[in-house]
């Protein structure tokens, strides 16, 4: 709105007007802002969710100082929210699709870790929403954003054209000129177009085409490369969406690494969307994909503020309400600057924790069924069946683990690391996996 404001004072040549112009200021100004709303915002939402009553329910687990968690304030992802959103209607272009898609990202994870929260404080069910109806509702997003990437019209790209003349353009047309072998690499003349390509970190020829899995379809292929695309879109943000959820399970680290990813991505952000920087490191540009760099600082700034009141000892909880939305929007803005398949580097402390919950079930009921197996002389198909349809029957039969206990931040607690001390350790890995990522820009 504000941009909007000071567009219709520079048309009357107003002082300072047209600072709004700059991504740069307007990015300045949504960190300033998410920081004041988040911290002035979260100290009100504290007091008031502390007169309330809405407290966490916590299970004894065995981990030092767990139980003087109890009581404490949750739902603080609702201060995330508002951190990010308000700045958001305020300094960007709200006519951008991808403006337009992020608030849609971060409205829809928000109700869906919202009614998660409610039924567990409110209803006094620790369940929640079940995992099923989580992963509807992630499934119904990833369907949503894969639509507009695959066939909005303002979703577009431009790659370099090869001139093998001469070509003089004008200031206003020349985003860049790389003259080898008088040949011409430039953006400028090269038509925007609908692409389902993506960006490979660490190769020179860095681009991947998803249409490639479709040829056997013949030369119309590429018309349904969405096929293949959409379902990858889906699984990703089910995947950094759930990792951020079991990140958080300390205090502050959930908002501490995911602070840090984001600067990594607004980064990503701003040279995708700038056609000279584009140029030199060799990436696709991205039309119109500037703003979002904007909406990325408010997310830095509604982080590090929630952080003010979630370090240790947290003061309030985000609850699923924040750690479902931070995941989704860090999935959602890798896939819109098509740097997603740098999630694994990017976002390497949600997928270590991922990781390390899949192999410990899986260590466990494999070693659990493999015990029965041995107990009763059956075979393994035998032994699964009979785990998968009447699992009490394994009740007295245990499996082993790799790890203490999972996440694996809850194993170095185990070990007797005090969880401040492995916050800040899992901050300082996501900073160092970020500058790899950034690194990648020009390790090829």
């Amino acid at each position: 709105m504000l941009y909007y404001f000071f567009d219709w004072l520079q048309q009357y040549n107003i002082p300072g007007s047209g600072l709004f112009q700059y991504i740069s200021f307007r990015a300045a100004a949504a960190i300033v802002l998410s920081l004041l709303i988040s911290i002035i915002f979260g100290k009100r939402m504290i007091r008031f969710l502390q007169q309330k009553q809405i407290g966490e329910e916590v299970r004894d687990l065995g981990l030092e100082g767990q139980l003087s968690k109890k009581g404490t304030p949750t739902m603080g992802g609702l201060i995330i929210i508002a951190s990010i959103l308000i700045p958001v209607l305020l300094v960007n272009k709200l006519d951008n699709i991808y403006i337009i898609l992020m608030i849609f990202t971060t409205l829809w994870l928000g109700a869906i870790g919202f009614i998660d929260d409610y039924i567990k404080v409110f209803k006094k069910n620790k369940a929640g929403l079940s995992g099923k109806k989580k992963l509807l509702g992630q499934i119904i997003l990833g369907f949503v954003v894969g639509m507009v990437i695959c066939f909005h019209p303002d979703v577009v790209i431009k790659e370099k054209r090869q001139d093998t003349q001469n070509v003089l353009l004008s200031r206003e047309h020349a985003f860049s000129i790389e003259n080898v072998n008088k040949t011409n690499t430039v953006f400028s003349g090269s038509e925007a177009e609908h692409s389902t390509k993506t960006t490979i970190p660490f190769f020179k020829n860095n681009q991947f085409d998803y249409a490639v899995l479709t040829r056997w379809l013949g030369d119309e292929s590429g018309r349904w490369a969405f096929l293949f695309l959409i379902p990858i879109i889906i699984f990703i943000i089910a995947a950094v969406s759930n990792g951020a959820n079991l990140t958080d399970g300390l205090d502050g680290l959930a908002a501490g690494t995911s602070a840090v990813v984001a600067v990594g991505i607004a980064l990503l952000a701003y040279v995708s969307g700038n056609a000279i920087f584009a140029d030199y490191l060799n990436i696709m540009y991205i039309p119109n994909i500037s703003e979002v760099v904007i909406f990325t600082a408010a997310l830095v700034g509604a982080c590090i503020g929630f952080y003010w009141y979630n370090c240790f000892p947290a003061q309030i909880f985000m609850g699923d309400t924040g750690s479902l939305t931070l995941g989704g929007i860090i999935a959602v803005l890798c896939i819109i600057i098509r740097k997603e398949l740098l999630i694994p580097i990017l976002c390497g402390v949600f997928l270590i924790q991922s990781i390390s919950v899949i192999v410990q079930v899986t260590y466990y009921r494999t070693t659990k069924v493999n015990n029965y197996r041995k107990a009763n002389h059956i075979s393994w198909l035998k032994a699964w069946q009979i785990y998968r349809s009447t699992p009490q029957k394994l009740e007295e039969f245990s499996g082993k683990r790799v790890f203490l206990m999972t996440p694996l931040h809850h194993h170095y607690q185990k070990k007797g690391m005090h969880e401040s001390k492995i916050v800040q350790h899992f901050i300082i890995v996501s900073i160092l996996l970020i500058i790899i990522s950034l690194a990648t820009l020009k390790v090829r």
